[in-house]
């Protein structure tokens, strides 16, 4: 027994030394200058090939490979709990600092109804693709077997539909409004961001009525403002340089604790998903080009964004990043990118609060002796999608909220939803990449709208490195 202790500390420690050496490859490459994308797909694919190796030398559920990743989560993990720190005092003075810069007041109008309109009709297109996929895969609940593990998410998901139906339309949108700005500065329930948000467009507003009644006080707490935003900034840019360590060890864990016989068991349901995915990721280009900008350039600059958004599987973390990319690569006004990149991780959500939802409806209404091909029940999907894609938690875990509240308000079981959990891993990733890629294209379309996109920016190549790139 002894002597097994020891082997397992020889290959754990030999497993941290592996994530060592390939962060110092990492370090060398940024030492000579290679790209921030170039390192960042480095460590993907770094990541990638590692968790292979440790999923085919242990195998799921040993201790080594439990212990090799949580010492991996140091690094993956970590960076992430940075990023979180960020989100709020730069959500909060980003957005304070572009409303106190606007021109006129009736610009936040303009820029606010269009994200959130592009957000939710999205969201509700994502609906119609999740429903298409559903049907040409004839994905069915009933030709799901169910083990221990997902009758447990059975029960959990039954369990904590009381919450979920107590919460009224009208009681959802009340959630948004702050009542302890403090408490949401915690991120301690799921429309955190969006109070963060109103909050600071309160406080926005204020200072440019403050500048018609005491301008001097006003243009204090602008300078003040200014200040604060160019050293979070700072912060800001500090921290994604650290983004290939964290995508490289994020990427390694995911790989390593795969129930890889779980995929290829539910492996038409992944497909579906993905095929879903992959439909909504081509409306998005095709929205861009309708627009007269080169979907290929914008692709190029949102990858690497996009990268972390599928290994993290969490749109607030990727907050920081969403924002440098749009501002410094897409050439989107400041304030749009600021707005749309934290709308977009609670709001019309195509991944965990559009497609999803929809993807599970149609799985399971026939179990409840229900066609979920007809026109009245397609209808009724897509419009409660739209209206319940308000407040989706930008986490893990945020595609389950919102299939609680479409499955509950469409009369289906919403126990069966457990019936994925062997997969949930794998699809949240590409679903948290997609809500990503929305809230950036949401930004990119506004700024475009209302004449703010700098297309000298958009149209540069090497845009993105500014700023990331050492």
């Amino acid at each position: 027994m002894r002597g097994e202790t020891i082997v397992d500390i020889v290959f754990l420690l030999v497993n941290i030394v592996i994530l060592l050496a390939i962060m110092g490859l990492l370090i060398w490459m940024q030492k000579k200058h290679l790209s921030f994308s170039k390192r960042v797909f480095t460590g993907l694919g770094l990541g990638i090939v590692l968790g292979a190796f440790l999923q085919m030398t242990y195998g799921t559920g040993s201790d080594v490979l439990e212990q090799t990743t949580d010492w991996y989560n140091i690094v993956g993990r970590g960076y992430i709990t940075l990023l979180m720190m960020i989100v709020v005092p730069l959500v909060m003075v980003s957005i304070i600092q572009s409303i106190i810069n606007l021109e006129k007041s009736s610009e936040l109008r303009k820029m606010s109804a269009w994200i959130i309109g592009i957000l939710v009709t999205t969201a509700m297109i994502a609906a119609l693709v999740g429903i298409g996929s559903a049907a040409l895969f004839d994905l069915n609940a009933d030709q799901i077997e169910a083990g221990q593990a997902e009758n447990e998410r059975s029960e959990m998901l039954e369990s904590t539909l009381g919450e979920v139906e107590g919460m009224s339309t009208p009681g959802k949108i009340l959630s948004f409004i702050p009542s302890n700005i403090f408490l949401d500065m915690t991120q301690q329930r799921s429309t955190s961001v969006i109070a963060i948000v109103i909050f600071s467009l309160i406080v926005g507003t204020a200072v440019l009525g403050l500048r018609r009644k005491d301008p001097e006080q006003a243009e204090m707490f602008t300078k003040i403002v200014n200040s604060f935003y160019a050293v979070v900034m700072r912060m800001v840019t500090l921290i994604l340089r650290l983004t290939p360590f964290g995508i490289l060890a994020l990427m390694a864990n995911t790989i390593a604790s795969t129930d890889f016989a779980g995929i290829l068991e539910l492996g038409k349901f992944v497909v579906a998903s993905y095929v879903g995915l992959f439909v909504m990721f081509v409306i998005h280009l095709i929205l861009i080009g309708i627009f007269g900008l080169n979907p290929l350039t914008y692709l190029k600059k949102v990858v690497p964004v996009l990268s972390f958004a599928f290994t993290s599987r969490s749109s607030a973390g990727t907050i920081p990043l969403n924002i440098q990319a749009q501002k410094n690569s897409l050439g989107v006004h400041q304030g749009i990118a600021n707005m749309s990149a934290s709308f977009g991780a609670t709001i019309g959500q195509n991944g965990c609060a559009g497609l999803y939802p929809a993807m599970l409806a149609v799985m399971i209404a026939p179990s409840a002796g229900i066609d979920p091909l007809t026109p009245g029940f397609i209808v009724k999907l897509v419009l409660i999608i739209g209206i319940s894609s308000f407040g989706v938690a930008g986490v893990g875990g945020g595609a389950t909220f919102a299939a609680l509240i479409v499955l509950s308000s469409m009369g289906l079981p919403v126990g069966l939803a457990g019936l994925l959990i062997s997969i949930e891993a794998l699809i949240d990733m590409g679903r948290t990449a997609l809500n990503v890629n929305n809230a950036m294209v949401s930004g990119t379309l506004t700024s475009r709208f209302l004449g703010k996109l700098n297309l000298k920016t958009y149209n540069d190549t090497k845009a993105i490195e500014k700023d990331i790139a050492v």
